[in-house]
């Protein structure tokens, strides 16, 4: 079933938005489209955004891996090289310090009425991929392939199966997560 949905890119499209509507609902009840919680985040006093994502990741990691297990999804991971990290890095992170806000908390603010993220956000992604468009084909052999790792996932890379590095990795977050609640941050 999942194999067949992967060849269908208009229906990708719309269960994206189907799944877009309620994650950015579930953002906004989180409470981190809110402006004053990002602030808290990069100034380190409140750590609302980190324990929504690592709750995120934990569960899409062993979801995910669950699912391969099955037989029920496969893994599709892009290239990737430390040129097109560099970039996408300081893209974003300029973009997040300027504005306070992620892409993703950027649509959800937005949708929520918030003229900055409608404004800022909206409008410089729009322009920022509009500009990475325009320059792509120039820096893609130059700056992006630089140091080229390819398709490899991190069991890949180590070779072993995938579950010796998942279940480490998801009880090392649970513990994070749980020692920042206890720290009371």
């Amino acid at each position: 079933m999942l194999k067949s949905l992967h060849e269908k890119k208009s229906i990708q499209l719309i269960l994206g938005l189907l799944i877009g509507i309620p994650f950015g609902f579930l953002l906004q009840k989180g409470g981190v489209i809110d402006y004053n919680i990002i602030l808290g985040q990069l100034l380190l006093t409140d750590f609302t955004v980190v324990k929504i994502m690592l709750s995120a990741v934990i569960t899409g990691m062993l979801g995910i891996h669950l699912l391969r297990s099955l037989r029920l999804a496969q893994l599709h991971p892009k290239p990737g090289s430390v040129g097109s990290s560099i970039i996408g890095g300081l893209i974003f992170g300029v973009g997040f310090a300027v504005l306070g806000y992620c892409p993703g908390t950027a649509v959800g603010a937005a949708a929520s009425g918030y003229l900055d993220a409608l404004i800022g956000g909206i409008a410089g992604i729009t322009v920022g991929a509009g500009i990475f468009a325009a320059i792509y084909s120039k820096i893609q052999k130059t700056v992006l392939n630089k140091g080229n790792f390819g398709e490899l996932t991190l069991p890949q890379l180590l070779r072993v199966n995938p579950w010796i590095i998942v279940i480490p990795i998801a009880v090392l977050l649970v513990l994070l997560l749980l020692w920042i609640e206890k720290a009371g941050l």
